[in-house]
Parts: structure tokens; C-alpha cells; sequence
């Protein structure tokens, strides 16, 4: 029986991994490719990937035959016009994002704090969406923008959703690396936190993935109770100190509930703050 094809692995699917095929290399390369601060030279993506520059180039130009990629002077590249278009065509056909946007911007006018959607993609959360509020500090990540779940409101969040096994393999058990002088790196400690972030229904983020960042996230979870997203805030310690966080964690965890009774095809009222079930 031959081997299969698509057997990409990465930081994504956390400890575990498995040799890379041809589709994985593919699909890496166009993962770098649509990473923020493009164009992106060859170098820079060769690195980011670890495939041998070879290959990353003739993936490339096989990329810009087909409209997936554009080259650009001095080796540069970006993004195409066809997987933009197919980027656009799937936030436009996606029932999650369609039900969390107008919960986004209630949930950013009540807050008066960004608020965001997040998604799993193996041990990363993925920014999808957010609505941004008027402020002179700009902190809106760029779609598609990564962060580990170990270090952050929204992966704690959902995280804490997952079955104990999952979590625990998503983490893996060697020391995580620091993002900030406050980043949970020992996996066991992480785990140990997940059952009070379940019981009160919302993680906080304070300064694990960023210093001077802190965030407040609650699970979205799908018909079968599956997890599929994040809702979260995100500001300055300043503006988002410790009352701000026992005011609005409830309000956090209330909208990411209408999202999923949404998609539950219930009715959920943003800012009505149920029991714990």
C-alpha cells in the first residue's frame, strides 16, 4: 500500500511528528506565503518552513503559474490573486464567522475593547476576525496571525473546552518557551489551571503572550459540543486592569454563549450572564 500523500505535521499538531510530503511541503510554503509583513523573500521562506530553498522555489513558481503567488522584485512574494480570492470566498461562506461578527461588534461597544474570534488549528489559535474599536492604540492582529495556545486568553479558552487527554497531548511535556517573564511553561501547570478556567467559563490572558497585553477569552462550542472557537478582548494593563477583568469576563463569556447557541440554532442575548450548567 503506498505511502499516503498528505502527511504534513508541524508546530501546529503540537509534540507529535511525521515525515512530510509532498502536499505538506506545499501547503507550508503557502502557510509562509500568507504570513504577515509580505512580500517575503526566498531566504525568509525557506527558513520559515525548514525545506531546502530548491524546493521552495520551484513550489513557488508552480504557485505563480497557477495565480497562487505573485513574484515580486528581488526575489520577493506574495500572495496571489487566486488564493486571495479563495481566502475572501471562504470568510464570505463561513456560518461562524457570519454568527460571531455581529456579536464582535456588541461585545466591542459594551467592552469599548477590541473584540475577537479565534479558531484551533492543531496547538495554535488562528485570529480570523475582530471588530476594533476608535483608540489611538492599534493592536488588531492581522488575519491569519498565530499564537500558541499555552500563552493565550483565547487558547486557554478553548483549551479548557478540549477533552483532558487532548489538551494534555496538545501541550506536550517538554518546558514550553517563554514569550514574557509571566508565560506559563511547564505544561502540567498549564493543565492544572484548565479546571477553574472551566468552571468559571473564561481564561485571562495577563501578559503570557505579550508584555503590557492583557486578555480576556471564553470557548465557543459547536452543535455537538465540539470546540470551535474563541471569543475574546484584548488590551493595555492599564485600560484592562484586574476589576476591568471581573466585570467583563462575564460579559466575554455571555457573547461567545450567543455565538454558540447560534450555531446551535438557539437564540443567545449578548450581556445576559447565566449560571455556570
Amino acid at each position: 500500500m503506498p505511502n499516503p500523500v498528505n502527511t504534513r505535521a508541524s508546530h501546529r499538531e503540537g509534540p507529535r511528528a511525521t515525515a512530510k510530503g509532498p502536499v505538506d511541503k506545499a501547503l507550508e510554503v503557502l502557510d509562509a506565503l500568507v504570513q504577515p509583513d509580505a512580500p517575503h523573500r526566498l531566504a525568509d521562506l525557506a527558513a520559515r518552513t525548514g525545506l531546502p530553498k530548491p524546493t521552495v522555489h520551484r513550489l513557488l513558481q508552480t504557485f505563480a503559474d497557477a495565480g497562487y503567488a505573485v513574484p515580486g522584485p528581488g526575489g520577493n512574494y506574495q500572495a496571489g490573486p487566486r488564493l486571495l480570492g479563495l481566502a475572501a470566498t471562504t470568510m464570505a461562506s463561513s456560518r461562524e464567522l457570519r454568527l460571531a461578527r455581529p456579536v464582535l461588534d456588541d461585545l466591542r461597544q459594551r467592552t469599548g475593547h477590541l473584540a475577537h474570534f479565534s479558531v484551533r488549528d492543531g496547538a495554535v489559535a488562528v485570529h480570523v476576525t475582530h471588530s476594533e474599536p476608535s483608540s489611538a492604540y492599534h493592536m488588531a492582529p492581522a488575519a491569519g496571525g498565530e499564537v500558541p495556545l499555552y500563552c493565550s486568553a483565547v487558547g486557554w479558552a478553548m483549551l479548557s473546552a478540549l477533552p483532558a487527554p487532548m489538551a494534555a497531548e496538545l501541550l506536550g511535556s517538554a518546558p514550553l518557551p517563554a514569550r514574557t517573564p509571566r508565560t506559563a511553561t511547564d505544561p502540567e501547570a498549564v493543565l492544572a489551571a484548565l479546571p477553574a478556567v472551566r468552571e468559571q467559563g473564561y481564561a485571562v490572558d495577563d501578559e503570557y503572550a505579550e508584555q503590557d497585553i492583557r486578555a480576556i477569552a471564553a470557548p465557543v462550542l459547536g452543535p455537538g459540543g465540539q470546540v470551535a472557537g474563541a471569543v475574546g478582548i484584548v488590551g493595555l494593563t492599564f485600560t484592562l486592569d484586574e476589576g476591568s477583568v471581573a466585570m467583563l469576563g462575564p460579559m466575554v463569556r455571555a457573547a461567545a454563549g450567543t455565538v454558540s447557541a447560534a450555531l446551535r440554532g438557539g437564540a443567545g442575548t449578548l450581556g445576559i450572564v447565566r449560571g455556570q450548567e
